[in-house]
């Protein structure tokens, strides 16, 4: 009996070591060492199945966010990728944990809008030496190891929303309310802005009576900081550089409590579907319509391509110090900017509802069916 106990336990741990005790290991590799994934090229992706791209968002709490992310993932799986996509909640080191854990995954490429443009340079920099090639999308990330910044003219921009501004209102008291400081972006629709509004305010006509900057581009943020605008200034102000539509209609609401609403001009962008409507309400003045179907769809075909190793032409390299206005970056960029179009009342049926960007329902959701238009 005892010789026959011994032989049974024999071959029972023979059995478990043939079939491995440490667990399943089955060719999907879903226990191998996270650093297989990156051995050598980790932008060969030489695991077996489907290429992986990364899709590295700063927040999904930004209306465009949410549809690009959803878009982009529609394209990519369509060309046979697996999707890889986070949001780092306006986290700069949750992004880069994100990027660097991308990497470690195998990604072949990643697309990063950052929520810090400096600070993910460490995470782009990190990538670039394990061969994985980073797109900066929509948002510069300030290394020269960036494969491509893709974006649109973003001084013209600012140079738009002032432009529209100064249809409605070209003396008194201005409010300049700028985008997120972490955001290059911001700073460039600020260059724009201030390109058009100088030569004004150097001749006494423009006065700026309030210079704020909305960190993570957050609404319920405007609507403090205009409360407290309006409060210092009593009121007393002409118009309202605003740099998008979030921000813009935050000010808004501070604004209406106060009855200036419609009275004041203020500037928008991104024609989002509560920027359009506020327009044909006639409380938003302008917004800067930035066609993100065409953005999208470039930025999935130079990934594709960065992701096959193939070569990616029409980009044009720009200085660090000139895409940031600071003297002190060094390198070069290659880039794509694509056109903005300037919309208000006038426009705003045939540029962004007659082209599908919004729906004709979201625009002119409670305008009286007199003074709508037809549905495309």
């Amino acid at each position: 009996m005892r010789k026959n106990s011994v032989l049974f336990v024999t071959l029972l741990l023979g059995a478990m070591f043939a079939f491995g005790c440490g667990g399943d290991k089955s060719s999907t590799g879903t226990d191998a060492s996270p650093n297989d994934a990156v051995g050598g090229d980790a932008g060969e992706n030489k695991a077996p199945g489907k290429k992986k791209i990364g899709l590295s968002f700063s927040d999904f709490a930004t209306a465009r966010w949410a549809r690009e992310r959803d878009l982009m993932t529609k394209m990519f799986e369509e060309k046979g990728y697996e999707v890889i996509a986070q949001g780092a909640n306006n986290d700069s080191k949750t992004q880069n944990d994100q990027i660097e854990n991308m990497v470690t995954q195998g990604v072949a490429a990643i697309i990063v809008i950052a929520e810090d443009g400096a600070a993910a340079a460490t995470a782009v920099d990190n990538a670039a030496k394990a061969g994985v090639p980073v797109i900066a999308y929509d948002r510069l990330i300030k290394s020269p190891k960036v494969a491509c910044y893709i974006s649109f003219d973003n001084v013209e921009v600012g140079r738009q929303q002032a432009n529209g501004i100064l249809k409605e209102k070209k003396s008194g008291n201005f409010v300049l309310l700028g985008g997120s400081p972490t955001d290059n972006n911001a700073i460039l629709f600020r260059n724009g802005q201030m390109e058009v509004l100088k030569p004004l305010i150097d001749k006494g006509d423009i006065k700026i009576v309030a210079d704020q900057w909305v960190e993570n581009w957050d609404p319920a943020t405007a609507v403090k900081k205009m409360e407290n605008i309006l409060t210092s200034q009593k009121n007393k102000i002409d118009a309202v550089v605003a740099s998008n539509d979030g921000t813009a209609l935050g000010a808004l609401q501070a604004m209406k409590a106060q009855k200036l609403a419609g009275k004041v001009p203020i500037s928008g962008q991104d024609a989002t579907g509560p920027g359009c409507r506020s327009i044909v309400e006639g409380e938003l003045t302008m917004t800067v319509f930035k066609d993100v179907r065409e953005l999208t769809p470039l930025a999935v075909d130079i990934a594709d391509k960065l992701a096959k190793k193939e070569s990616v032409d029409g980009l044009q390299n720009f200085s660090l110090a000139e895409l940031t206005l600071d003297n002190k970056l060094q390198g070069e960029v290659p880039c794509k900017f694509l056109k903005v179009v300037q919309v208000d009342k006038g426009n705003v049926y045939d540029v962004v509802v007659k082209s599908g960007f919004q729906k004709w329902e979201e625009v002119y959701a409670g305008v009286p069916e007199d003074q709508r238009p037809p549905k495309p």
